[in-house]
């Protein structure tokens, strides 16, 4: 995407906002933007859209953002609105598509750790079973909000565990939907590392610093090595591979990685 076209897409967003009378605060706004430029520019396949407000409102400001986004330039064209029981988030269908086929056609690059199991261990590959009930709906809906509730009922796999697959992580965090106090228990007792990758907008934004395009978390004793683990080397790869297309809208992208004491969490 050029820096032209970059400009219009947060000026036909900041336009929407207005005509639909969305008051984000600063932060969320800003989150937004960051959130529809790393979709538009292919830097990521799905956004979690977890600020702003609360369901049902979000989704329907959100809707109406986007439509009005959309009649307005042809970047949006292929965002649309997902939701998944109370989340919601905004994908690039043609990339999320691309996601989910890969993840399903070839040995995946990503690793899924067992909350079940205490003190929690790496596990292999389980997902085979709810991957193709919703490879369907993403590839063949073409309506502006596509619910994959349904799809994933009668399969035991968590929705914290489907979240962070369809968003992309290296590491997912499995456990069974019987088993959720298990996995908060389990993971609420250790130490994590949080990985964030950050990136900044191009010079035509002077002053905007390193913003977050997105993190996750990984159990201490489980990623030694921090930002040369080899899963992490090769997630870092991946995404140098997008950034090398999209240069001209972001001039850098660097994995910064924290250590966080055992606290609650919510899955």
């Amino acid at each position: 995407m050029e820096t032209a076209k970059l400009e219009g897409v947060l000026q036909v967003l900041s336009t929407s906002l207005s005509r639909t009378k969305w008051r984000l605060k600063a932060s969320s706004k800003r989150r937004l933007e960051i959130d529809i430029l790393a979709l538009c520019t292919g830097m990521r396949p799905v956004v979690m859209v977890d600020y702003g407000g609360k369901m049902p409102e979000l989704q329907e400001r959100l809707c109406a953002v986007l439509k009005l986004s959309q009649k307005a330039s042809s970047i949006f064209y292929h965002l649309r609105i997902m939701v998944i029981e109370d989340m919601i988030y905004l994908i690039h269908v043609k990339e999320l598509a691309e996601h989910v086929r890969s993840s399903l056609n070839s040995e995946p690059e990503l690793h899924f750790v067992d909350l079940e199991h205490n003190p929690p261990k790496v596990a292999p590959e389980v997902m085979s079973i709810a991957k193709p009930s919703i490879s369907e709906p993403i590839a063949s809906q073409s309506s502006d909000i596509i619910d994959l509730s349904s799809a994933i009922q009668g399969t035991q796999v968590a929705v914290p565990t489907l979240n962070g697959w369809l968003l992309g992580y290296p590491v997912v965090y499995l456990f069974s939907t019987e088993h959720i106090s298990d996995a908060i228990f389990n993971l609420s007792t250790k130490s994590l590392r949080i990985f964030k990758i950050l990136i900044c907008r191009n010079d035509a934004y002077k002053g905007s610093g390193k913003e977050e395009l997105l993190s996750f978390s990984v159990p201490y004793d489980l990623s030694m090595g921090g930002s040369n683990e080899p899963w992490a080397k090769a997630f870092m790869a991946h995404l140098e591979t997008k950034w090398e297309k999209c240069k001209q809208v972001w001039s850098s992208l660097q994995m910064e990685v924290s250590e966080y004491p055992p606290q609650a969490i919510a899955l």
